[in-house]
């Protein structure tokens, strides 16, 4: 959606009407996850994309029916032709569930002043039910949700559902629930697709090295906020890393201290310092966060010297199995680059809980079926 306001403002400037149409489950495999969306205005004009090419056509199609009154706003779903593999379908062989509507002008506005404010917010969209395309706009609160705008038409279900939103805006996660009409659990007769705007995971690389400017734009690439820290002034400098959001010249472990707290599943530590002194100092920290991947560079016999100070301070077994080290999939990387590519597949798997292993030996689908409960 974040990728599609430029076009939408100048749509509705010409006067033109919008329809968007939304990922919002996947059944099997399929190329895009749910969130993704497309914009289409009423004189054809296209924007984003929910399937990389497969059905692109087809959505559009609906979509202008859906600005033309011919068809309701609904959720339309496009899978695979076994008759014709060169049909509108996924060819990659699953089932991709699309919600298809046009916003209300101040629905759309109210969304797209909270996106560029950049505020973690999430929206609820009634896609199966009564009052379908009803919306429900919120943040956190001091730990509650705090409704920002509008209602699913039942003041039980959107506390339900707020909370279930808090949960999602937290891991950053995008996911349809299933309800009762106010709210009940273990019900169906209303489905809600929860959608995550939270501000960009962390990336945070201790350790001023050579390697540090490949991960730094790595992660960039991958869409990290990335912060480069080390303790030595004459190294840590924006003009070695003009690629960071940030660099800060500080011990590892006293910035970890001042920023841990808001370090979640979705952000990842770096520790590429493989010293001592900066290393073990840093993994303590780490470990007393909530980050969803802390990765240690370093040989084997590094790492073994770094696990028996770690021992010393107290360091137990399934703390000690949080750390990735050596850091990175055994890629047989070599240069910076190649070792940046390593770590960020390390922690993609770490993310998704995937093997990291080739997908030519596997087997099942090679995408995560997402989306629905």
């Amino acid at each position: 959606m974040k990728e599609l306001l430029d076009d939408i403002d100048r749509w509705h400037a010409q006067g033109h009407r919008v329809a968007i149409a939304r990922v919002v489950g996947l059944d099997g495999s399929g190329p895009r996850d749910p969130g993704a969306a497309m914009a289409v205005s009423e004189s054809g004009e296209v924007a984003g994309s929910v399937s990389g090419g497969c059905v692109e056509g087809a959505v559009v199609l609906e979509a202008l029916a859906v600005l033309r009154g011919e068809h309701a706003a609904g959720v339309v779903s496009f899978g695979y032709s076994d008759d014709d593999a060169f049909a509108v379908g996924l060819t990659c062989g699953g089932t991709i569930h699309l919600f298809i509507e046009e916003f209300d002008r101040s629905t759309y506005e109210q969304l797209r002043d909270l996106l560029r404010s950049s505020q973690p917010i999430v929206v609820a969209t009634i896609i199966e039910g009564p009052h379908l395309g009803a919306k429900l706009l919120g943040g956190s609160d001091e730990g509650e949700f705090g409704t920002q705008f509008g209602t699913l038409g039942d003041p039980a279900l959107d506390q339900v559902v707020g909370r279930d939103a808090l949960g999602a805006l937290a891991l950053g996660a995008t996911v349809t629930r299933h309800y009762g009409r106010h709210g009940e659990a273990r019900e169906r007769d209303v489905a809600v697709f929860i959608e995550s705007f939270a501000a960009p995971p962390q990336l945070i690389i201790f350790g001023a090295v050579d390697f540090t400017a490949a991960l730094a734009r790595a992660g960039k690439l991958l869409g990290y906020r990335v912060v480069v820290c080390d303790a030595r002034e004459v190294f840590a400098t924006p003009r070695r890393f003009p690629m960071a959001d940030e660099v800060v010249c500080d011990w590892p472990d006293r910035y970890l201290a001042a920023v841990g707290g808001d370090l979640g599943p979705r952000d990842a530590v770096c520790v590429l310092t493989h010293d001592e002194k900066f290393d073990v100092p840093a993994i303590l920290t780490a470990l007393e966060t909530n980050v969803g991947y802390l990765g240690a560079m370093g040989s084997r016999r590094t790492h073994a010297h770094r696990v028996e100070r770690l021992r010393e301070r107290g360091v137990g077994d399934a703390d000690l199995a949080r750390i990735m080290a050596p850091i990175g999939l055994d890629l047989g990387a070599r240069t910076p680059e190649e070792t940046a590519v390593s770590v960020c597949a390390e922690i993609i798997a770490s993310r998704t809980g995937r093997s990291g292993t080739s997908l030519r030996g596997g087997e099942g689908p090679i995408h995560d079926p997402g989306g629905r409960d």
